[in-house]
This record gives C-alpha cells, sequence and structure tokens, in this order.
C-alpha cells in the first residue's frame, strides 16, 4: 500500500512540475516599463467588461517600486476613461520575469511573464494557475503574424484559448 502511495505521489508530482508555467528568461525592466495595450484575455471578475480599449501604465516611483495604472476606456481612441486603478508591483526574482500586484492591500496576484517579443513588442502575462491571462502590445493594434505565435505558444502551453477574448484593435 505505502508503495503504490508513494509511486501515485511520484506520479502527481511529476504531472505537476510538466504542466508548471514557466516564465521568460529575463526581463529588462526599464524596456519593460512604459505603457502596453490589453490585445486579449481571459475575461475575468474585476475588469470592466463594456471597455471598448484597456492599457497599463507601468512607472517607477521615487524609491525603486514599479507603479502599475490600469485604465479601461468608453471609446477606442482612448479618450473618455471609464474605470481607473493604480496598484504596485513587487518582483519576485531575479529575472525580473515574476512580479506580483496589489491594487488593494494585502491581497496579491501573480504577473508572470510567459512570453515577450524580442524588441518589447509584445508581451503575454499570466499566473502560476493559468486562471488569468493578458495579451499585451505596445500599440492598441496587434499583427496577426504575431498573435499566431502567441496563440501557438499558448496551446503548446496548456492554456485554454477558446478562453481568449480580443479586445484590442484589429
Amino acid at each position: 500500500m505505502e508503495t503504490k502511495l508513494a509511486l501515485l505521489f511520484i506520479v502527481l508530482l511529476g504531472a505537476t512540475m510538466l504542466s508548471a508555467v514557466q516564465t521568460v528568461d529575463k526581463v529588462d525592466l526599464n524596456r519593460y516599463l512604459g505603457r502596453w495595450y490589453q490585445y486579449a484575455y481571459y475575461p475575468n471578475s474585476f475588469q470592466p467588461k463594456d471597455a471598448a480599449l484597456s492599457a497599463a501604465d507601468y512607472s517607477l516611483d521615487s524609491k525603486g517600486k514599479i507603479v502599475v495604472v490600469n485604465t479601461s476606456y468608453k471609446d477606442k481612441a482612448g479618450t473618455q476613461v471609464l474605470k481607473q486603478v493604480s496598484g504596485k508591483a513587487t518582483v519576485v526574482d531575479n529575472t525580473f520575469s515574476k512580479l506580483r500586484v496589489s491594487f488593494f492591500w494585502p491581497f496579491y496576484g501573480d504577473y508572470w511573464i510567459v512570453k515577450l517579443d524580442k524588441d518589447y513588442q509584445y508581451s503575454v502575462v499570466s499566473d502560476r494557475k493559468q486562471k488569468y491571462l493578458w495579451v499585451l502590445s505596445r500599440n492598441p493594434k496587434l499583427d496577426q503574424a504575431s498573435y499566431t505565435e502567441i496563440l501557438r505558444f499558448l496551446e503548446k502551453g496548456g492554456w485554454d484559448t477558446s478562453r481568449i477574448e480580443v479586445t484590442g484593435i484589429e
């Protein structure tokens, strides 16, 4: 009986390790800072469903902490603010690819950069359990070739691409 339990534990541990979300090797934080537009995401309870455009702005405060400002707009031009929230991000490891973000202390969420364009033109962000997902772009539009590459990456990594909603300008 103990041998069977040990074997089951090893199999479950191995399956967990195989499906573990991997982040990119390294992020240059200075290149990552600035404005990113949400091109696609997994719908969630904390983002407005009726936003025509969403953007995230990342900057450093005077103490070197990462400031996050998420803005949802009523219009595709980004002139009429629907909702805006501010938070702080904390770096989790020395690769700068794993962060923890809080918009309401003491609650934090994973912000794991799982794919990043070599020129920092798009980024894919998720969490350790693949519950959340954002495809971000430096522009409200993302070229089809890049988006197709992202979808292939996500499918190969075990994300449910049927849940993705495109919100960017096509």
